[in-house]
């Protein structure tokens, strides 16, 4: 089995796991969260990995307002249709909301909205594949593996509260090199090789 690399890191939310192959972010996890990784021998701590280091940079800059896109290498690891869920979330403007019978409609399977929401509880990668902007048609904060008061400060911080929440996605995000069992992601209009979300 390969090597897994991790560090934890201290967020205005609380302590989170990154979690990362040597090159890509494999997971972001809230300590505790539901889902939470098992851990084992093959994990190896590696504080200074440079993945790791950008995404701290970019994840203050985040929780400063100094961004609303992250550009970072991301492999999550999932089913075909957990795949498909996550690349829609990256369609999710900043300071923006969806429900997940929306989610579903834009997907092509209208009836799938409780498989859509079981899907966003099972990103590994949270903040910056965005699952806290889905919410349920009544606008209720419901589903999130983090826990329903981190999805709600998250939500407030990029100021887009359930009250005033949008059914609008980014039409069509480019999806390259995606194979079953991870994903790289452009935002559309983007070019970089690494992930642009």
């Amino acid at each position: 089995m390969a090597t897994v690399y991790y560090t934890d890191w201290q967020t205005p939310l609380s302590s989170v796991r990154l979690v990362s192959d040597g090159v890509s972010l494999l997971g972001l996890y809230f300590i505790g969260q539901r889902y939470f990784p098992t851990f084992s021998i093959h994990w190896e701590p590696m504080p200074d990995l440079a993945v790791f280091r950008l995404t701290q940079q970019q994840l203050s800059e985040y929780f400063h307002h100094q961004r609303q896109q992250f550009d970072l290498p991301l492999a999550p690891q999932g089913t075909a249709f957990q795949q498909q869920v996550w690349r829609s979330l990256c369609a999710i403007p900043y300071g923006q909301t969806i429900s997940y019978r929306t989610m579903a409609h834009y997907l092509g399977q209208p009836n799938a909205a409780r498989a859509v929401g079981a899907a966003n509880g099972r990103n590994p990668i949270s903040i910056i594949i965005p699952c806290h902007r889905v919410i349920a048609t009544n606008g209720n904060l419901t589903g999130y593996a983090g826990g329903v008061d981190r999805k709600q400060w998250l939500i407030q911080h990029e100021q887009a509260l359930p009250t005033h929440k949008s059914q609008q996605l980014i039409p069509n995000p480019r999806v390259v090199d995606t194979d079953r069992n991870s994903i790289s992601l452009h935002s559309s209009g983007f070019d970089n090789p690494k992930s642009q979300i």
